[in-house]
């Protein structure tokens, strides 16, 4: 009979393949967030803006652009990097056997909160 030794878990198939969904969500997420980057910078979502707004700022609306553009290109290439770690490292974990209570997503926290506040800010400067 194959039966797990009481007190170390033995991770099966399901925690693998757990693990490489959220992984590869993360790095859907990061590749989203860089190509909206890359059409805010390209396109420059801030050329329309009244001439009083830009005078403010003493900043040219295609600059805008391509500040926030980089920005969000900055922070896809960041989770991309951030869920490869966390995928080796959950993935190493398993593989020893050593199973971890997590109980929240400091990445998605991270992301959201960053994605939040680049949002309030574009908001402000439109």
């Amino acid at each position: 009979m194959d039966t797990p030794i009481k007190g170390k878990p033995v991770a099966d198939l399901r925690d693998y393949l757990a693990e490489e969904r959220t992984f590869l969500a993360w790095i859907r997420t990061g590749i989203a967030v860089m190509g909206f980057g890359f059409v805010v910078a390209h396109f420059g979502i801030f050329m329309n803006e009244p001439q009083m707004t830009t005078h403010a700022f003493g900043v040219q609306p295609h600059e805008l652009s391509l500040w926030f553009g980089t920005a969000l290109v900055a922070i896809g290439v960041t989770v991309n990097l951030f869920s490869a770690r966390r995928y080796i490292r959950l993935v190493g974990e398993l593989n020893r056997g050593q199973f971890v209570h997590r109980s929240l997503s400091k990445q998605g926290v991270i992301v959201a909160l960053s994605l939040a506040l680049l949002g309030i800010v574009m908001s402000i400067s439109t």
